[in-house]
């Protein structure tokens, strides 16, 4: 769904948030409801930024891969779940090669899928089909190893988690008992398509949070697409405090200067854009590297995976591939399937990725439609060790900084920077006056 653009309002407002993704709607929610007159600009003719959803002949595409984690906190606290009519993924992934694929599952959850992580001699036997499962993906060693990895992710206080000593998440992995054999063979390619980053560079502190929102929560997609998430926190606010098509050129001692050149006063501004627009805005500011995908959708006759199911590319010539229509029967207009396909960076080649998808799922994929591509270069901040998981929003007296690369490249980073930009904005307004910080 599209907004025409609103003409922004003349005069003044008490603050103004430019950008109007999780990060942005999470702050002037929170200030809107402390009673503090909050303006939204947004650039685009939609809310959301990186999490939208376009409509491309009929079907439903989101703005690159992405997945919504249940497990999150701020999720929880801020959003209806029921009205997303969030529809699941397989828990889990399979792990596929030119010779074929193996299951990966959480053992807890679906016991009967888990044949493929035991060594060959404890295969269960008796009422699974013959020749159904491969065995001998992990060591026995391995799998204690992250039985206890998952089991104290899962269990631990996220307070505790964040307390551990910090390191990359190869090391960690390492550390904690798993060889460098299924390290690079089968939870490197995974985790790929999570930090968006290969070589396992990310801090162990968001690798561990990160993993435990995937035990303790469902991956699944909103029924409308990612964009419905934005779009419901954004209904909650005054429909006049919300503009679309609103181009922020310059933000001032005294507020913002707009694209058209008229001005706009406000004594607070909060910039709630990606890391680039958001230095353009805040000269000096500094922000982290980022991490670029492209994703892929392709319109394909029959569908070449019966099941909502995440294919991780062994051979990491891809991040992954999934049948969509599998996942949101909806999304598809006219029967066909609806595939995406993600590769890392923004130079991937459609006709690379699409045989690449072919072999993984082992079929033929010369009558696939190609329907879109999206090659976003500001996809995640990297993650690298060392990482502070929440960083200050003071940027200047009466300025601050809000989003995901404030905190951690995610929905629960996006939208607790965005708090936390609220809370210190209200603090401040509150002494009367907005008290200088030095900059972070």
């Amino acid at each position: 769904m599209t907004h025409h653009a609103v003409q922004a309002p003349a005069g003044a407002a008490e603050v103004i948030v430019v950008g109007a993704g999780l990060a942005g709607l999470a702050c002037a929610l929170d200030m809107t409801a402390a009673g503090r007159d909050v303006l939204v600009l947004e650039a685009a003719d939609d809310v959301g930024g990186r999490m939208r959803t376009d409509d491309v002949r009929g079907f439903r595409l989101d703005r690159g891969f992405q997945v919504f984690n249940t497990a999150y906190p701020q999720v929880r606290r801020r959003l209806e779940l029921a009205a997303l009519g969030l529809r699941p993924f397989t828990p889990g992934f399979l792990l596929a090669d030119a010779r074929g694929s193996r299951r990966v599952v959480d053992p807890t959850r679906r016991p009967g899928a888990a044949g493929d992580l035991l060594p060959a001699g404890l295969l269960p036997t008796g009422r699974l089909p013959a020749g159904r499962l491969r065995g001998g993906l992990l060591p026995l060693r391995d799998l204690a190893a992250l039985g206890l990895l998952c089991a104290g992710d899962a269990v631990l206080p996220a307070t505790l988690l964040k307390r551990l000593p910090e390191t990359s998440t190869a090391r960690a992995l390492r550390r904690a008992g798993v060889s460098r054999r299924t390290v690079d063979g089968v939870l490197r390619p995974f985790l790929a398509g999570v930090f968006l980053e290969e070589g396992l560079e990310t801090s162990s502190r968001l690798f561990h949070l990160v993993w435990r929102s995937m035990l303790r929560g469902s991956l699944c997609l909103p029924r409308d697409g990612i964009g419905a998430v934005p779009r419901q926190l954004a209904a909650r606010l005054p429909a006049d405090r919300l503009v679309r098509g609103t181009r922020v050129e310059r933000v001032t001692a005294d507020g913002v200067v707009l694209a058209d050149g008229s001005v706009l006063r406000a004594r607070a501004v909060v910039v709630a854009t990606g890391p680039a627009q958001a230095a353009r805005l805040l000269p000096g500011l500094e922000v982290p590297a980022v991490r670029a995908v492209t994703t892929f959708y392709h319109a394909a006759p029959v569908s070449p995976l019966r099941e909502p199911t995440l294919v991780v590319d062994a051979g990491r010539q891809v991040l992954n591939t999934v049948v969509l229509s599998e996942v949101v029967p909806g999304c598809s207009p006219d029967g066909r399937a609806l595939v995406s396909t993600s590769v890392l960076g923004t130079d991937a080649d459609e006709r690379a990725a699409r045989a690449r998808a072919g072999v993984l799922y082992g079929a033929d994929t010369s009558a696939w439609e190609p329907l879109a591509e999206y090659r976003i270069a500001e996809a995640l901040p990297a993650g690298p060790a060392p990482l502070p998981l929440s960083r200050g929003t003071r940027f200047a007296p009466g300025r601050y900084v809000c989003g995901d690369h404030r905190a951690t490249g995610s929905v629960q980073g996006a939208l607790a920077s965005g708090a936390r930009a609220a809370g210190e904005v209200l603090a401040d307004l509150a002494g009367g006056a907005v008290a200088a910080r030095s900059r972070r």
